[in-house]
């Protein structure tokens, strides 16, 4: 039975909307991912201490929110619009999809995330890709916990805006995503980095060669967005509907 459950499960994430799934979030999380490290390789071209810098950190932040609004918007009725792994992890957890779609889903975001690193590297000769790092003041489990409480904050938007029960959202949902991600770099982008998303901070770390602190921006996001899910479904607004187990949304969200 538990197996005949498991293939069926697989055969559903092997469909020809599900490809279409994997294929939205690679390009989202391309873009998203080439746009947040661009920019921060932008500002420090122009701003040779951009690290100490404020208006490279608004810079950074107007770059996360603008980007991530744009990608989930044209991703969101063909994928979800994830362009997170955690926000994946999440929806599995939650049971919105599949654990073997979630799965692709990862293969498609990370992959995505270091294609998009290289070409940084590729074509900004002489320029580093810029990593995500711990300032000395952070702990490595104050950091972890840093990025958790912001990514749950990313995924209890995401939750919300995707809500088919708050009405027709339009643009209006990955506006409210793409500012809660600003607002997050803003927060931690002198600290942690404010990643709140594994595939961004993995792809820069495959770029350079460094893992170090790479647990940091896993393990506090993977549990933010889990514990978000979570509580916005069985808790605050507990809901009976049914989802769309390929894009991780109730049915009927445009």
């Amino acid at each position: 039975m538990a197996r005949t459950v498991l293939a069926a499960r697989f055969e559903q994430s092997v469909t020809a909307n599900a490809l279409r799934s994997y294929l939205a979030e690679f390009i989202s999380t391309f873009f998203f991912v080439f746009s947040v490290l661009g920019s921060a390789t932008s500002s420090r071209k122009l701003m040779p201490d951009a690290a100490s810098d404020p208006s490279s950190l608004v810079a950074i932040a107007i770059a996360n929110a603008l980007a991530l609004s744009s990608v989930v918007y044209i991703a969101a009725n063909i994928s979800g619009g994830h362009v997170n792994p955690a926000i994946t992890f999440g929806m599995a957890v939650g049971g919105h999809i599949s654990v073997p779609t979630a799965l692709f889903y990862w293969v498609s975001q990370m992959l995505a995330s270091v294609m998009a690193s290289l070409l940084l590297k590729m074509t900004l000769v002489g320029m580093h890709v810029p990593t995500y790092t711990i300032a000395e003041e952070m702990t490595g489990f104050g950091a972890s916990l840093l990025e958790g409480v912001l990514t749950f904050a990313l995924a209890y938007t995401v939750y919300a805006a995707g809500d088919a029960r708050r009405g027709a959202q339009g643009a209006l949902g990955p506006l409210a995503i793409g500012f809660m991600a600003g607002a997050g770099v803003l927060v931690a982008g002198p600290f942690s980095g404010g990643s709140m998303n594994p595939a961004c901070s993995f792809g820069s770390a495959v770029t350079a060669g460094s893992f170090k602190n790479q647990a940091v921006y896993w393990i506090g996001p993977l549990i933010g967005a889990a514990v978000a899910g979570l509580i916005y479904d069985n808790v605050v607004f507990p809901t009976d509907q049914e989802t769309d187990s390929i894009r991780g949304i109730p049915d009927g969200v445009a």
